[in-house]
């Protein structure tokens, strides 16, 4: 069974917990890691010929096309992750369209080819930014990937379901991040800073499990997390910088296991061979 390998492609100085401390305004007087910390990635997949899906920010793309030019050379499928990464929950449904809109753009133009793949800023998609869908399904795009079935302060739908599945009265197929159910909790066990702070035999055994019970399951990680020399700014409230810095030393490593240990491809090629797509 194949697996969802994802990559969120963007700045360190734009995740989300540094938006208050860095500002959209700041960005381009910020020194870029984006190039070389992607390279670290791809190196770590071509040996292999793995392909994964690259939700690209607009903004990056716009400043690094060659960038993108050469991650869809290498076979990846190209993925709109938005323009600003800013999260939906502080944008009006017209400002989010307008987002999305240009982002879309850029990477068509890019490419060459039709992006039919959207995943949300900060996983943040909720019960009150749903209307995103819609606009989602009017841009043309085919499947989100942007739901978190979990408890979390800044994202998360406790309750949804944790499978890919097409949303009611769409043509709109959802890719929920995984999770493991444990009784009526839902734990995060497929990427980002639990993929860090997790002992990896954990992380694999959570993942076994799912593929015991017949079910792909979609993992994240983000070029920085990549970079163990990522800046660290001295206003980052502790919490914050624990998600942010835990295990960066780690990761490469324990992503190299990861690929070895599990089969992955793009997110359209998974649901695919599951009949959501055509």
């Amino acid at each position: 069974m194949k697996n969802a390998l994802t990559i969120d492609l963007e700045e360190f100085f734009q995740i989300h917990v540094l938006s208050r401390i860095i500002s959209p305004g700041q960005w381009p007087k910020q020194p870029s890691c984006v190039e070389k910390n992607t390279q670290r990635v791809l190196d770590i997949l071509e040996p292999g010929h793995i392909h994964a899906t690259f939700f690209c920010l607009g903004w990056v793309a716009e400043r690094h096309p060659d960038l993108i030019k050469r991650i869809h050379s290498m076979g990846h499928e190209i993925a709109c992750h938005g323009y600003s990464h800013q999260v939906i929950y502080n944008q009006t449904p017209k400002g989010f369209k307008k987002d999305i809109i240009r982002a879309k753009a850029i990477l068509e133009d890019i490419t060459g080819q039709g992006i039919i793949g959207y995943r949300a800023p900060t996983y943040s998609i909720t019960r009150k930014t749903m209307w995103a869908l819609d606009i989602l399904e009017e841009l043309g795009f085919r499947y989100d990937s942007s739901i978190f079935p979990i408890h979390h302060d800044n994202y998360g739908i406790p309750g949804s379901p944790r499978h890919p599945y097409q949303h009611q009265g769409m043509n709109l197929v959802e890719f929920p991040i995984s999770t493991l159910a444990a009784g009526p909790v839902n734990l995060p066990i497929s990427g980002g800073g639990y993929f860090r702070l997790l002992p990896y035999g954990l992380t694999k055994f959570a993942l076994k499990r799912l593929q015991n019970r017949d079910r792909p399951f979609i993992f994240y990680l983000h070029p920085w997390e990549f970079n163990p020399d990522e800046p660290r700014p001295h206003k980052l409230p502790p919490l914050s910088a624990f998600r942010t810095y835990i295990g960066l030393t780690k990761t490469a490593a324990r992503f190299s296991r990861l690929v070895d240990d599990f089969e992955f491809s793009t997110v359209s090629e998974v649901l695919k061979t599951m009949g959501l797509l055509d």
